[in-house]
């Protein structure tokens, strides 16, 4: 499947193709932090089709508790995580963020890593109260009734 994707500010733009049997979740404490939320989801790029077509990430490199190393790309402006990938490697397999794909509600997780760091409330997702757009906030940082559009 081909997909396009950039970072939220549009500095940094991207197309490759991916499979989407291979979309994952990784609820690792490094993807939670990076992330800022509770996992990450993620799909490598079929080997040699990652293009960067604008812009050019900042990168660092974190060793996992694995004892991987993996290379991480961002935006240096937004912040937005693009990827991650071996560090130096000469054929890269870049593992895209899938919310930096255009694409990314066709790309549905196959599967989950790192459960054992998996948040607990997670499980009870379906059951908490639901609303289609972020509520207003109020003088005192607490929501509103009304709605943002």
């Amino acid at each position: 499947m081909k997909i396009d994707g950039s970072c939220h500010c549009g500095d940094i733009r991207y197309k490759a193709e991916v499979n989407p049997d291979n979309v994952i979740i990784c609820h690792c404490t490094d993807c939670q932090t990076l992330s800022g939320g509770a996992f990450r989801t993620a799909v490598p790029a079929v080997e040699g089709t990652f293009v960067l077509l604008s812009g050019a990430p900042k990168r660092y490199v974190k060793t996992g508790e694995s004892g991987n190393k993996r290379e991480q790309a961002f935006c240096g402006n937004c912040g937005t995580h693009l990827y991650s990938a071996p560090p130096r490697l000469a054929s890269r397999v870049v593992a895209l963020r899938v919310g930096s794909i255009r694409q990314r509600d066709q790309l549905v997780p196959k599967d989950q890593y790192w459960c054992r760091s998996s948040q607990k409330w997670l499980q009870g997702l379906s059951s908490i109260k639901r609303t289609e757009k972020q509520p207003v906030f109020d003088p005192k940082g607490g929501f509103g009734s009304s709605t943002i559009d």
